[in-house]
């Protein structure tokens, strides 16, 4: 097996994997299922593509049985592509409508091509599109009437794809535009390919180069296509895990201003849920979890803090109107908790201490860490 044929068997395996966990998770959404049947269909076909599982099956069964699996259940999964379109639209009843409609092609294609390969010779279904007898009819009608339903559903999972996304956002855009790219290719190829085998048929000899670019033409189309439907999970996936990254390295980066107001404000610490496992920790949902709520117990901390550092502040003559430096602010934390811990007694109005030049949560989290690493740089 070719290491392209490695890569595009794991790819298309990752695939079909994300898309099971999602149907699991929402049985009910007929658009996922559509999908997900497209992707199962095209695995289940691809073993049947690679010479030992060629071999196999028609060793098991009789000559001929790999190729007429392979090909039904490629018809079966454009069938599927077409119907994710059809669940897709507006009127759900209307979608589903069409796709029973839909099967008669279906059932049309695949009883072509078993009637197609039951009528020829044992001796001649061990044939490729390129080696194959075009001018035994039945040969010729297994890859006609198989290519035309292929250009066919293609073209209507082309046509919706391309509409929907003009109208659709990144990543989702971009996935469709790459599946739309890997389908128009498709199309492209198939086309020829139904051309080429009338030509053969009626005894005439095509050129050679014709057919091998049609054939590599969809050895790229297909691993295109697949690109395209996973690509905005993995993009979104992507960005997911560039964020847990971020809020993971900012919850290590607050201990040290955490931990001196933790040890001061033991009591204000927020709720804790139960202790986790290491999987959880490591969860997007378990650092993002842990990541907010040692911010907000800092920022709670420096409020209740607050009296005791406009204090200090005042004592040290630093004017009121002038932002301290987070050097600056970390020494008054730590001469603040001091006081705090002899029982001084401040006025108990809070004050604004660290605030930053943005309105967002990130500008927040960026100065409580620039006041954080003055804490670790200078520790006591």
């Amino acid at each position: 097996m070719s290491p392209f044929s490695i890569a595009f068997g794991v790819l298309l395996l990752a695939a079909v994997v994300w898309k099971l966990r999602q149907v699991v998770r929402a049985p009910h959404d007929l658009p996922l299922r559509a999908v997900t049947f497209c992707l199962v269909s095209a695995a289940i076909a691809f073993p049947f593509g690679l010479p030992a599982g060629a071999r196999w099956a028609d060793a098991l069964i009789a000559p001929g049985t790999a190729k007429w699996a392979q090909n039904v259940l490629l018809l079966i999964a454009v069938y599927w592509l077409m119907c994710f379109y059809l669940f897709s639209a507006e009127d759900a009843e209307d979608g589903r409508r069409r796709a029973r409609w839909e099967l008669l092609p279906l059932a049309f294609s695949i009883a072509a091509i078993t009637t197609a390969t039951l009528a020829t010779p044992p001796a001649l279904r061990a044939h490729t599109f390129d080696t194959g007898d075009m001018s035994h009819t039945a040969v010729a009608a297994f890859y006609f009437f198989g290519g035309l339903y292929l250009l066919y559903a293609i073209a209507m999972a082309l046509r919706s794809t391309l509409r929907y996304a003009g109208s659709s956002r990144r990543p989702l855009s971009t996935g469709l535009r790459i599946a739309a790219t890997g389908m128009a290719a498709m199309v492209l190829a198939s086309g020829v390919r139904s051309v080429l085998v009338v030509v053969r048929w009626q005894g005439g000899t095509p050129p050679p180069a014709i057919s091998a670019t049609a054939s590599a033409i969809l050895m790229i189309a297909i691993p295109l296509f697949v690109i395209g439907v996973i690509y905005p999970a993995v993009a979104t996936r992507w960005a997911a895990g560039r964020v847990w990254w971020q809020h993971r390295r900012q919850y290590h980066q607050l201990r040290p201003l955490w931990t001196l107001l933790h040890g001061a404000y033991p009591e204000h610490v927020l709720g804790r849920v139960p202790a986790a496992g290491r999987r959880d920790r490591l969860s997007l949902r378990g650092v993002h979890r842990r990541y907010y709520r040692r911010v907000i117990e800092c920022r709670d901390g420096l409020v209740w803090l607050s009296p005791y550092l406009a204090q200090e502040r005042a004592k040290s003559g630093q004017p009121a109107d002038r932002p301290a430096s987070p050097a600056e602010l970390a020494e008054l934390l730590r001469t603040a908790l001091k006081a705090r811990a002899e029982g001084e007694i401040v006025d108990a109005r809070a004050s604004r201490v660290a605030m930053p030049a943005g309105e967002g949560l990130d500008d927040d989290v960026r100065e409580l860490i620039d006041l954080a690493e003055a804490l670790r740089a200078r520790p006591v």
